[in-house]
């Protein structure tokens, strides 16, 4: 009881504690705010990407593409594992809009939109036809045309708040869409002056999928089309990549593995095939594998960013340190009396350990609810200070980002709170130390007292 009192008493009466406990409610507080926003960042920048993507991929980095992937659609169309599987077309392309002599190099994607959706979240990024998505590649104006679905970026302008301004329907477009067609063998397919595949499309939705280089530089094209522009539709048909989506419950690395061996097991029936070479350049990837160049970095950024805010956080332990130090050198008679009357060296160990984690408990608390109530007004503050200084975290003419993360997560909470009554316990470590090696006999001379 004495040690929960002497604690108590410490802790009230001791105002140099304040400083220790603002220290640490600060540092809390800090590390709350950034690390919540950060990775609210980088989990649904993750998320975009997964969706995006499926939970899988087979496909090579070639423009060439690969052979069989029918054969191997049936053989996924079978497996007990999958939900869904889309072939898909990419390239890159020489875009013209009619009217205009300046072209762009842009990236094309051809789908079947209806069978995308399946394997991907494709449907959930458009704008039109998002409740139709088999009508996506249908313009408006013009249902016998053949439409293209472009990145949102490339069709509408972004506002400062990063609102799009969106039309009754989509504007009537044409777009010149240009390829150099391929063989299997890499070559070009034609000759002489007429070395590009070129048809005009026009413009029928837009996609919104939250990652900016895809909503900025890419542009969807009806399957059949892309395929028959790249000089993948000849008599042994060609794609880029087939994207998966497993069942419920199956998780990604399991799903990757097991459609990993029913590619081995294809590629063992096709070795004698006459393309069979082209299978060598396949590779089957997770979601997160598949797009590690742009995950990569932000999973970089933020481990920077928690190691720049572990090093503040350590400036907590010398505070507390320094108070540590200065209650002991002020309380060694009351520790003398202490030790006189029998109390153990272990005693007086649990009775500053405490004080310590009261310490690392209480400015835990005060920075975890001020970090709460800053995050749940923080795109408020954000507004206010665009309203009336024209302020913003990111710029939302540049980058993707809608409103800050805010919203906490337990397993980031948790981990900051015990780190901060860790570091808490870590500065009172050498002070109670020196408490443990007091001796009665000197801290109680009467020339001392």
């Amino acid at each position: 009881m004495y040690k929960i009192l002497l604690a108590a008493r410490y802790l009230v009466k001791r105002r140099i504690t304040y400083f220790a406990i603002l220290a640490v409610a600060l540092c809390v507080f800090i590390v709350v705010v950034v690390m919540t926003v950060m990775t609210g960042l980088v989990g649904g920048f993750k998320q975009k990407n997964h969706s995006f993507t499926g939970d899988c991929v087979i496909g090579t980095e070639s423009l060439v593409g690969f052979a069989y992937y029918e054969d191997f659609d049936n053989i996924l169309e079978k497996a007990d594992f999958v939900q869904g599987i889309s072939p898909v077309i990419k390239n890159f392309a020489l875009v013209t809009p009619a009217g205009t002599d300046r072209s762009y190099a842009l990236e094309i994607m051809g789908v079947d939109p209806v069978i995308h959706s399946k394997a991907t979240d494709f449907a959930d990024t458009l704008y039109y036809s998002k409740d139709n998505v088999s009508e996506a590649f249908k313009p408006v104006y013009d249902t016998n045309l053949p439409g293209c679905i472009l990145g949102i970026d490339l069709a509408l302008e972004r506002d400062a708040r990063g609102r799009y301004s969106y039309e009754a329907t989509p504007g009537r477009i044409a777009l010149s869409v240009s390829c150099f067609p391929l063989t299997a063998k890499g070559a070009l397919a034609k000759a002489g002056t007429g070395l590009v595949n070129t048809q005009t499309f026009y413009y029928s939705d837009n996609s919104h999928s939250g990652l900016a280089r895809v909503d900025s530089r890419l542009i969807y094209l009806p399957f059949e089309q892309a395929q028959s522009l790249c000089g993948m539709a000849g008599p042994v048909k060609r794609v880029n990549a087939i994207h998966i989506k497993f069942k419920p419950g199956v998780k990604p690395p399991a799903g990757r593995q097991k459609a990993a061996s029913l590619w081995r097991s294809f590629k063992q029936q096709k070795a004698n095939e006459d393309q069979a070479y082209l299978l060598d350049t396949v590779t089957v990837q997770s979601w997160k594998e598949y797009r590690r160049a742009f995950i990569a970095a932000m999973e970089k950024e933020q481990t920077m960013m928690t190691v720049m805010f572990g090093l503040v956080g350590i400036t907590t332990v010398f505070i507390v340190l320094v108070v540590f130090y200065m209650i002991i050198s002020h309380k060694s008679k009351d520790i003398g009396v202490l030790k006189s009357i029998g109390v153990s060296n272990a005693n007086i160990v649990q009775l500053f350990a405490g004080f310590a984690f009261s310490v690392g408990f209480l400015g835990s608390a005060i920075g975890t609810f001020f970090g709460w109530l800053f995050l749940s007004k923080i795109n408020q503050i954000e507004s206010w200070l665009f309203e009336h200084f024209h302020f913003q975290l990111w710029d939302r003419t540049i980058y993707a980002i809608g409103d800050i993360p805010n919203q906490l997560e337990f397993k980031v909470l948790a981990v900051i709170i015990v780190s901060a009554i860790a570091a808490c316990l870590a500065g009172a470590l050498i002070p109670t130390w020196q408490a443990v090696r007091l001796r009665p006999v000197e801290t109680l001379q009467v020339s001392q007292l």
